[in-house]
């Protein structure tokens, strides 16, 4: 790991407690409210049911992004374990992993084939969608459309491909689905039996619009640009969403810093804000509200990628 103040090589050892104790606590903290709210949502009000809940998915899922990148023990399987109950029912965790870890091989950031988060479509894919397809891809374009239709368009798609997969015998994606299977029974009989809540509530009135929250986080977090470092953004001062996020709207820290544990993010970007900003380009939005402002009902870009694929770090085509 280099230290981009001084180019000194840091051993990793030294930059990590042995147990991040923010984030365990935050774990624990997750799951015990997750639990008390859905065993007592019958007297509560289905307003505060639906918010909660969605803020506890959104929050989930971005603790599930931070035991990724190592937190928040040395021990792997122990960080895995702490991710893997499905609160959003769909996605198995060791799935997420895979396709995000890869997302940070960075010169490949925004690419519509190497990138499995890129929004952006290659010329000869786009031209075989239907008229419908392009429909609802250009809707997802804007910040509207990528919070009412995105949920469904992602799950969708991530269900039909990892089906496909499946019935192809594809062996790494049978032996993943067994385990998110495994992991999925106890958390349904949770829901149904002791709960006693409506699944198709809690798909729909949590999951649905706790998913809808984390995309309003990867919705301008990359833009398609020639040059590797100017692909991510950085949305500053949310002072809600940027907790929920776990300061992931930051995002360009991210990028430079993966491994860095969310609670020390904030301090690294204000001590590099001058470095990142002015290698990014200026890739910068005050806040979620003024990414809003410009792209509630405009589109933040075009479907196709501009440049085809992206480039590879040298400029090179990949």
């Amino acid at each position: 790991m280099t230290d981009i103040t001084s180019g000194a090589v840091v051993p990793r050892a030294r930059l990590r407690a042995a147990v991040e104790w923010p984030t365990l606590t935050l774990v624990v903290g997750v799951y015990l409210a997750f639990a008390a709210l859905t065993a007592c949502h019958r007297s509560l009000p289905t307003a505060l049911v639906v918010v909660a809940g969605a803020v506890l998915i959104a929050l989930h899922s971005s603790l599930q992004h931070e035991l990724i990148h190592g937190h928040p023990t040395r021990l792997r399987r122990l960080n895995r374990a702490l991710a893997l109950p499905p609160l959003s029912l769909w996605l198995p965790f060791d799935s997420y992993r895979i396709a995000h870890l890869v997302h940070h091989r960075d010169d490949r950031l925004t690419d519509p084939l190497d990138d499995p988060e890129s929004y952006y479509w290659t010329d000869e894919d786009w031209r075989r969608l239907s008229a419908v397809g392009r429909f609802l891809v250009r809707a997802q374009g804007t910040l509207l459309g990528r919070m009412l239709i995105g949920p469904f368009w992602n799950v969708a798609r991530f269900l039909a491909v990892e089906a496909k997969a499946i019935r192809a015998g594809n062996g790494p994606s049978r032996r993943i689905w067994a385990r998110h299977l495994m992991h999925l029974v106890p958390l349904v009989l949770w829901l149904v039996f002791v709960a006693r809540m409506d699944m198709l509530f809690y798909i729909f009135g949590i999951v649905y619009p706790g998913t809808a929250i984390l995309l309003i986080r990867s919705f301008a977090e990359h833009k398609a640009e020639h040059a590797v470092i100017q692909r991510t953004a950085i949305v500053e001062r949310s002072y809600l969403l940027g907790p929920l996020f776990l300061f992931n709207n930051l995002h360009a820290a991210h990028h430079a810093k993966p491994t860095l544990p969310w609670y020390r993010i904030p301090a690294w970007y204000r001590a590099h804000r001058a470095q990142l900003v002015g290698a990014n380009g200026g890739l910068v939005y005050r806040s979620y509200l003024d990414v809003a402002r410009r792209y509630l009902l405009k589109p933040h870009d075009a479907p196709a990628h501009p440049l085809g694929r992206a480039p590879l770090g040298d400029g090179s085509p990949p």
